[in-house]
Order: C-alpha cells, then sequence, then structure tokens
C-alpha cells in the first residue's frame, strides 16, 4: 500500500515517546504489539503496573479473560502477524483511588491515527472498554457501556466493542448475562473471520 507510513518507523517513534512524561507516576515505557500483516486491532485502556513493568500487553488477569472470550491462546495472542494490541494510552497512568487512573487524554490522538495508517492489513478492530469506545465510536456510543456493547452489531465490520475484562468488572458481568451467552460465541465468530 503505497502512501502508507513504515510501521518501524511509527513504533520506533512511539517507543521514544516522551509526551506525558511529567505526568506519569513511572518513567515512560510505551508498550504495544504490532505486525504489518496484523488483521484484527485490540484497543484497551493503558497498561497497568504488571504490564508496565514486563513491557507484556495484557500480561494479568485481565489478558487472561480477554484470551477466553476470543478463544485465542497465549501465543496465538502475541502473535503480531494475526493480531495487534495498541492501547489508547500506551503507558501506565498510575493509580487512583478504584484502580488504575485513564489514559492520559494526548496519548490516543498522537498515536492511533498514526499506528492504524501503519497497518494496511487490518479487518476489524475491538474496543474493549469505555475509553477505546469513547475515542472510536464518539457520538454513535449509546448511553452505557453496556447499550453500547450490545448494539455490535451497529459497528460492524469494522469495530466490535466489548466491556473491559478487568475482575473488578465481575458484577457487571454477572448484571448483563447477555454478554457471556450471546456476545462471545459472536466476537470469536467475527474474530475469525478477520484473521482468516
Amino acid at each position: 500500500m503505497t502512501g502508507s507510513p513504515s510501521l518501524a518507523r511509527v513504533a520506533r517513534e512511539a517507543r521514544a515517546c516522551r509526551l506525558c512524561a511529567k505526568a506519569l507516576p513511572l518513567e515512560p515505557r510505551p508498550v504495544f504489539h504490532v505486525g504489518r500483516r496484523a488483521r484484527v486491532l485490540i484497543v484497551g485502556q493503558a497498561p497497568g503496573r504488571r504490564v508496565h513493568e514486563t513491557g507484556i500487553s495484557w500480561n494479568d488477569p485481565s489478558g487472561d479473560t480477554l484470551r477466553a472470550w476470543l478463544g485465542i491462546e497465549r501465543d496465538a495472542f502475541y502473535d503480531t502477524a494475526r493480531l495487534a494490541i495498541v492501547a489508547t494510552g500506551l503507558c501506565y497512568p498510575g493509580t487512583g483511588r478504584s484502580g488504575d487512573l485513564p489514559p492520559r487524554p494526548e496519548c490516543a490522538p498522537t498515536w492511533q491515527p498514526r499506528f492504524r495508517a501503519a497497518l494496511p492489513a487490518l479487518r476489524l478492530t475491538l474496543l474493549v472498554g469505555s475509553h477505546a469506545q469513547a475515542y472510536y465510536l464518539g457520538k454513535r456510543r449509546k448511553r452505557t457501556l453496556a447499550a453500547t456493547v450490545q448494539a455490535w452489531r451497529e459497528y460492524l465490520p469494522a469495530y466490535f466493542p466489548l466491556p473491559h475484562p478487568s475482575p473488578r468488572n465481575r458484577l457487571w458481568l454477572r448484571n448483563n448475562p447477555w454478554f457471556e451467552r450471546d456476545v462471545i460465541s459472536a466476537l470469536r465468530r467475527c474474530v475469525d473471520r478477520a484473521l482468516h
């Protein structure tokens, strides 16, 4: 695809990013996983402390749940020839009173368009949690996360909205049994189609 930026260059520049360094609790460590042939992009919110420490996206209980929802083994999940992972915040934002802070607002507008332009094979973007949905869906989002996820068909073929798989969201999953009953099987079909 002519005119698309070099993924290596975008990745190199993203790894060197210090845009919000003064606002972060730790030294910036942008975490993402990309490959030019990736067909599915996973957009979450921002790395947690464990991800920051290891440099591996979704390397925590939330990632275990997300992989279970997708029906994808850990090795396949990190195969950048198939899947790319670029959160709305590339660095750990710190912890607040009720969990990790939201992604820094500078990050998604700076890096999401650049990474997308350098990933020409993308067929589907998984929008994991409200921050990813706010950035990509904007006014197309429904009033609640549950309503947005329930309306997943409206956002295809480009996007598939999901709740965040954090253990903190167990109550949400219990209150919305339709998600595990109806949406996960559709999610797996959409991801499988995009990858093949």
